[in-house]
C-alpha cells in the first residue's frame, strides 16, 4: 500500500541516513511462533495495528505469538501526520468481522486480547457498534481477557456506552502528545476530548482500568509531559504508557529528539509516585506492548489499594484527592 501524501510536514534534513541511538537497536528476536501468527491472520483476512502502523516491536509480538487486533478496516478517516496508516474513504464495516477477530484469538491462544481501530467519522456510531460486536464474540468464544483502544468517538457518550456495555477489562485511549502539539500532530483531535472521554469511562465505570499512551520526542517540554501525566491521572487514568516516536518515513512528522533510557526512567519513576496502577516507559513501549502484563499488575495493585482503603479509610487520602 502506498503510503498517503502528507503536506505542510516539514522533513528533517537526511532523514534516510539519520542514525539511530545505540538504544534503538536490538537483534530481532528468536520465535517459532511468528510464521504461526501471520498464517492465522492471513487465513481470517485479519488487519493489525502492528502491520500498519509500522510498530518496531511486530517481530517479537508475533514470535511470542501476539497481535493487536485493527478493526474496521485499514483506512482511516483522518490523516495524523505521525501514522502510516492509510487514510480516505473506508470500506463498509464487516458484518464477519467480530467472529473472524475470535476465531483469530482461539487459534493463537490468546489469554488477553487487545482490539483497536482505525478512526471512522464517516459511521454514525463511530464504530462503536464493531467494538461491542467483537468484544462480545471474543468473550463468547474464549476465557481472554479484553482491552479496547477506541478512537475518541467525536466525543459521543452513546458511542463510548455502546462498547462499555460489552464486556471488557481495560479501555485505552491515547492522547499521544502534549496539547500545544495538537494542531500539528492531531490537528483532526482534541486534548480537551481525549481527557474528558478517559474521565466520563472511569465515572461509568470505577472498576474498569483505564488506560493512555503518550509519544515523545515531538518537540514537547519536560513540563508538558509532567502536565499531562497529571491531567490523566485527574481523570482517573489507571495504566499509562510512554514511548519514542519513530517517525515512518520522511513524509511524516519529524523526530526532534531521541530520549534516553535515564530520562524515560524518570519518568516512569514520576508517573509511580502521582500514582498510576502500572507505568511503563521506555524507547519501544507501546501502547499495547505486553499489554497483558500491564493489565495483570494493574489490575493487582488496583485491588491491593482497594482492600487497604477498606481496611483503613484514611490510609490513602492522598491517592483518592
Amino acid at each position: 500500500m502506498q503510503s498517503p501524501v502528507r503536506s505542510g510536514v516539514d522533513r528533517p534534513v537526511h532523514w534516510e541516513r539519520a542514525r539511530l541511538p545505540k538504544w534503538l537497536k536490538r537483534p530481532l528476536p528468536a520465535g517459532n511462533l511468528d510464521r504461526l501468527t501471520e498464517r492465522v491472520l492471513a487465513r481470517l483476512r485479519l488487519e493489525t495495528v502492528c502491520a500498519n502502523a509500522c510498530c518496531p516491536n511486530r517481530p517479537g509480538c508475533y514470535a511470542r505469538g501476539v497481535a493487536t487486533f485493527l478493526i474496521l478496516g485499514n483506512v482511516c478517516t483522518r490523516r495524523c501526520p505521525f501514522c502510516s496508516v492509510g487514510s480516505g474513504r473506508p470500506a463498509e464495516p464487516a458484518a464477519d468481522e467480530p467472529l473472524r477477530v475470535a476465531e483469530a484469538a482461539a487459534a493463537l491462544n490468546l489469554k488477553h486480547v487487545v482490539i483497536t481501530s482505525v478512526t471512522r467519522d464517516d459511521l454514525p456510531d463511530g464504530g462503536a457498534e464493531q467494538f461491542h460486536r467483537t468484544i462480545m464474540a471474543v468473550r463468547q468464544r474464549t476465557e481472554a481477557t479484553v482491552e479496547v483502544l477506541t478512537p475518541d468517538f467525536r466525543g459521543s457518550r452513546a458511542a463510548i456506552d455502546t462498547v462499555l456495555s460489552a464486556d471488557l477489562h481495560v479501555y485505552n485511549h491515547n492522547v499521544e502528545t502534549v496539547p500545544r502539539l495538537y494542531a500539528s500532530v492531531r490537528p483532526a483531535a482534541s486534548y480537551r476530548r481525549s481527557i474528558e472521554l478517559l474521565r466520563y469511562v472511569k465515572l461509568q465505570r470505577p472498576q474498569l482500568l483505564t488506560k493512555s499512551g503518550i509519544m515523545v520526542g515531538l518537540g514537547e517540554s519536560w513540563a508538558e509531559l509532567l502536565d499531562v501525566l497529571a491531567d490523566l491521572r485527574a481523570a482517573g487514568c489507571d495504566i499509562v504508557t510512554i514511548g519514542q516516536y519513530l517517525a515512518p518515513g520522511p513524509e511524516y512528522h519529524p523526530v526532534r529528539r531521541y530520549v534516553t533510557p535515564d530520562e524515560f526512567h524518570d519518568l516512569e519513576r514520576h508517573a509511580r509516585r502521582i500514582g498510576f496502577e502500572y507505568v511503563a516507559a521506555g524507547p519501544f513501549v507501546r501502547s499495547s506492548y505486553f499489554a497483558e502484563q500491564a493489565y495483570e499488575a494493574a489490575k493487582s495493585k488496583a485491588e491491593s489499594r482497594s482492600g487497604q482503603l477498606r481496611s483503613d479509610p484514611l490510609a490513602c487520602s492522598a491517592y483518592r484527592r
